[in-house]
């Protein structure tokens, strides 16, 4: 192996937890958890080389993911996620989801969002800044807080609604 290899490989294990969010955000079956992970660790491969590091290493690993999972949606032309998920169904290393039942009403609640907005929030719950999120997802700052503002009501509506 390489040195870019081996590099890239360190990179893979040390932020393979933003991959598995979003493989899990975007697919409930297993096998193609698997395939969105597969592919969204290829295309940051083809991408490492261009990598110009102005950007967090995180946020490009958000971007270049985001993108993918976003990308195989519309390829497939379908939605993967036919039921509702479970804090179960978030299979993060490194991460414990306790059992809590205001936690599996936000997830349940976050799949009846839109593609984008699912990775809004996901990027907001994580603890991602304005700023962050605009280089990720692509829209302005002011953008930003407008959509967050309205996903958190539509979370709230669709929460008080169940």
């Amino acid at each position: 192996m390489n040195g870019m290899e081996k590099e890239f490989t360190g990179l893979i294990n040390e932020h393979k937890g933003i991959v598995y969010k979003v493989c899990h955000l975007y697919c409930h079956e297993r096998e193609d958890r698997k395939d969105l992970f597969q592919e969204i660790v290829i295309q940051l491969w083809k991408a490492y080389p261009n990598f110009r590091k102005e950007a967090k290493l995180s946020t490009w690993i958000y971007r270049i993911a985001l993108n993918t999972a976003l990308t195989s949606l519309k390829k497939e032309g379908k939605n993967k996620l036919s039921k509702s998920i479970s804090e179960d169904d978030f299979e993060i290393p490194a991460i414990e989801i306790t059992e809590n039942e205001h936690l599996k009403t936000l997830y349940q609640a976050i799949q009846q969002l839109s593609e984008k907005e699912k990775a809004i929030i996901m990027l907001y719950l994580d603890e991602k800044n304005y700023e962050e999120i605009t280089e990720i997802v692509g829209i302005s700052k002011t953008n930003v807080g407008v959509k967050l503002n309205r996903i958190k009501q539509k979370l709230s509506k669709i929460i008080n609604n169940n």
